[in-house]
């Protein structure tokens, strides 16, 4: 994550360059050779490509059009030139008639960069497409006219999300880095607000303690991908034990496998007598987790009506749920994964110990009804198959888990015990296939075989969204979410959940769905007062609840900054009762310490990589960017094989986390469908 700098005409500069750690160098694309070696003009072709899709530049025909139409000549020569606009996972395909790919560039994640592939025109060409965001990155191809490129697509004039009631957002307190958590104390308003960096502090009332709650940052790996301090939950009986319980990322464990990233712990600490603040010497660790990534590490951390722990844990990184770290599965057509297995490790899954008791050596108890106590499979596991369950709660005694997608899909599931959530078999509701973006398969199992725990059934989410539609984009990494059961009429009843950016800059959205006991749920998108097209002006790290109902949001970077705020009423949607309001006035309380706020990396270093005839230019990749890793709010969270040659890494559905770079001062570093 980055060093932040909380204004409007900072926030695009650098912070979306970094957003994914995919590939950010051109690579060979497959060229064709037909035609070459006869004098002839090549003719350019020039685009801008973000996730709503591609935008038309060159010639004059197209310049302003989304998804032109190209049209070509056989055999003669082209050049196309685009340019990555939002600093996302992108590639230029050229497709048959069957989607199968004809020419293309390898996956370019850097803003400002641009890529050139030549060829020769052929009339298998049938479209052109990024392969990472085929539904909304898409135009035709089309032959026997006089060569040039005119534009034909158009866009539906219906927004991709209904719009909904106006809510406002106050800030209670601010001067964070990455708020990834806010929890509840016994007594009227306290909060422990945790930070990524590795610092939590209490906030009372309208006051932020300034002495930290708790302080971890000695303990944690370096600030890379999604690593830190990343989630709280106070134990039920906190007034008299003074337990709580924390998620946080470690160096690698001395008997870990060299090659993994570092080990996440999950640990019980005591707090002083007053209760303002952590025994540093209490710590008492319940279980490490070795993460092969630094991504996809899941770290919610949540208590259940029951009194037992739940604990969420991605799958372990990686492009495809495949790779160093995952395990063999029963779904032979795809590679991988962790998602899908229950027996090597505790990946992919969330899960539900007691910390009140102890089963032998553990350092917790198993409950008896976890659903795989006396059968095949690690006992920890409450159910299974998700990609990178990034933020849950409890609501209603049922528990929500927002799953970051891949490429495509962002999903919400009411999760029950041993539910298998489909991943990597499915995204969402659709099939998902290991070895190719351009050729998902079109049917895929529903269930598990009967001999894989008695043929269970993938289970489909309560909302589902792609990353756009009609070329405008909805999110990229979902971030969840409650049943909202405060003061605002217009959302009584509504699930309040949101995702991380619009496009990778610190623009997120706030959503509303209504809920239903069967099908996928409708949702509508929020709309903040005051602000730009109705967003959150900030990248969303989370949504938080109080004793109330009332919801928070979780900001980080944009104008919002790093802050906590109080989704409010306002004219339209009801009167907030009275006595429920938190927040201080409109300025945040500034931090001391280790939370001042430091300059932006500075990205204007540039390089240029040409492999074959595919050639990439723009800024360099920072020094922490890995081929197939990302972070996608949701945040994001999609990496893929095609040919053997890998096209991508984790792609837009990354992990939330890695999105920005550079924490607490540590620049060019690593919360993404």
């Amino acid at each position: 994550m980055n060093s932040i700098q909380h204004t409007r005409n900072e926030r695009s500069r650098a912070t979306r360059r970094r957003f994914l750690s995919l590939t950010a160098a051109g690579a060979l694309a497959g060229v064709a050779t037909a035609g070459r070696g006869r004098a002839q003009e090549t003719r350019t072709i020039e685009l801008g490509g973000k996730i709503a899709g591609w935008q038309g530049r060159a010639p004059e025909s197209i310049a302003g059009e989304e998804n032109p139409t190209l049209d070509l000549e056989t055999g003669v020569d082209y050049r196309i030139t685009w340019t990555n606009l939002d600093g996302m996972g992108h590639n230029f395909a050229l497709v048959d008639g069957n989607g199968a790919v004809v020419e293309r560039t390898e996956v370019m994640s850097e803003q400002g960069a641009t890529q050139t592939l030549e060829f020769t025109a052929r009339e298998a060409m049938a479209e052109y497409i990024c392969e990472p965001h085929r539904s909304s990155m898409r135009g035709s191809v089309r032959f026997g006219s006089d060569g040039s490129a005119s534009a034909t697509t158009t866009n539906s004039s219906e927004s991709a999300v209904p719009t909904g009631p106006t809510i406002g957002l106050e800030r209670v307190v601010g001067g964070f880095e990455v708020p990834t958590d806010m929890a509840l104390l016994p007594g009227e308003n306290r909060r422990v607000v945790v930070d990524l960096p590795g610092v939590a502090y209490l906030n009372e009332g309208t006051e932020l303690r300034e002495e930290p709650f708790l302080d971890v940052r000695d303990r944690l790996a370096e600030l890379t991908g999604e690593r830190g301090l990343l989630g709280l939950a106070p134990h039920p009986n906190f007034a008299k034990n003074r337990r709580f319980y924390v998620r946080y990322s470690a160096p690698l464990a001395d008997d870990a496998p060299d090659e993994f990233s570092h080990t996440e712990i999950l640990a019980e600490f005591e707090a002083t007598p007053d209760g303002t603040s952590a025994r540093p010497d209490s710590e008492r660790i319940l279980l490490e987790v070795d993460e092969p990534r630094k991504v996809h590490n899941g770290g919610a951390v949540a208590f259940g009506p029951d009194g037992y722990l739940y604990a969420s844990y991605g799958d372990g990184g990686g492009p495809r749920d495949a790779g160093a770290g995952h395990a063999d599965d029963w779904y032979e057509r795809n590679r991988g994964g962790n998602g899908q297995d229950v027996t090597e490790n505790l990946l992919g899954s969330i899960l539900r110990i007691d910390v009140d008791s102890r089963d032998g050596d553990k350092a917790y108890g198993i409950p008896d009804d976890n659903p795989l106590v006396g059968k095949e499979g690690l006992d920890e596991h409450y159910a299974w198959g998700f990609r990178n369950p990034w933020r849950m709660g409890f609501s209603d005694g049922e528990l929500y888990v927002a799953d970051v997608g891949q490429n495509r899909y962002e999903e919400i599931d009411r999760v029950v015990k041993g539910g298998n959530y489909g991943w990597n078999v499915r995204e969402g509701t659709h099939c998902y296939g290991t070895e190719s973006l351009s050729d998902m398969p079109k049917n895929c199992p529903s269930r598990t075989p009967t001999d894989v725990r008695g043929g269970e059934p993938l289970r489909e989410p309560v909302v589902e969204y792609p990353h756009a539609r009609d070329g405008e984009t909805i999110g990229i990494s979902v971030i969840g979410g409650y049943l909202y059961d405060g003061s605002i009429d217009a959302l009584d009843g509504k699930f309040v959940f949101g995702d991380y950016s619009k496009e990778g800059e610190p623009r997120a959205s706030l959503f509303a769905a209504t809920p239903t006991r069967k099908g996928l749920w409708e949702f509508e998108q929020l709309q903040v007062e005051g602000a730009e097209g109705g967003v959150v002006e900030g990248y969303l790290i989370a949504i938080a609840r109080d004793a109330d109902g009332e919801l928070y949001a979780l900001t980080s970077a944009g104008d919002l900054g790093g802050s906590v705020n109080r989704i409010t009423a306002t004219g339209t949607t009801g009167t907030a009762t009275a006595g429920t309001t938190n927040a201080t006035a409109t300025e945040a309380t500034a931090m001391t310490g280790p939370r001042t706020e430091a300059a932006t990396a500075n990205d204007d270093a540039t390089g240029t990589t040409a492999t074959g005839e595919t050639t990439t230019s723009g800024a360099a990749t920072a020094p922490e960017a890995t081929a197939n890793e990302s972070g996608g709010a949701n945040g994001t969270a999609a990496s893929s094989e095609t040919g053997g040659t890998e096209t991508s890494g984790d792609g837009a559905g990354f992990g939330v986390l890695a999105a920005l770079a550079g924490i607490g001062g540590l620049a060019a570093r690593r919360l993404r469908r």
